[in-house]
């Protein structure tokens, strides 16, 4: 039975699976071949997905079922013409954007001084592990 949500509410795997047809580990095999599926997980490795991987999922599931395409030319087809192509408009335009941050100094410094902490562990600990081996 569909259930009424808006166009932006998340879906879970099972409410894509049946408004696609198609079977939920049909989904989760999707996703171990196309990186554009990202999928938000929550405890228990439960999968929601935002309304522009169900995009995403609906384009993929058109070029492999209607126009009979295989994985990999999918793939390729992705690769060289973009998703946002293929997709349309309805795609969020920073869905496949990474947003470079710039740290500040404060976060620099924090950051540089874990670094420096776990490279102390990590040298105690081979010495450690050495002493025990004597």
């Amino acid at each position: 039975m569909p259930v009424n949500k808006s166009k932006a509410a998340f879906r879970t795997i099972a409410e894509v699976a049946e408004e696609l047809g198609i079977a939920t580990h049909v989904l989760r095999f999707w996703e171990t071949k196309f990186d554009q599926i990202k999928p938000m997980k929550r405890s228990g490795g439960r999968r929601y997905y935002r309304p522009d991987d169900v995009e995403v999922i609906k384009t993929i599931q058109h070029y492999l079922y209607d126009k009979r395409y295989t994985i990999e030319g999918v793939q390729k087809l992705f690769k060289h013409k973009g998703v946002k192509n293929l997709v349309g408009e309805e795609i969020q335009k920073d869905f496949f954007e990474v947003p470079e941050i710039e740290p500040d100094a404060p976060t620099l410094e924090l950051i540089t001084s874990l670094q420096q902490q776990l490279t102390n562990m990590k040298e105690e600990l081979s010495k450690a592990l050495e002493n025990s081996k004597k």
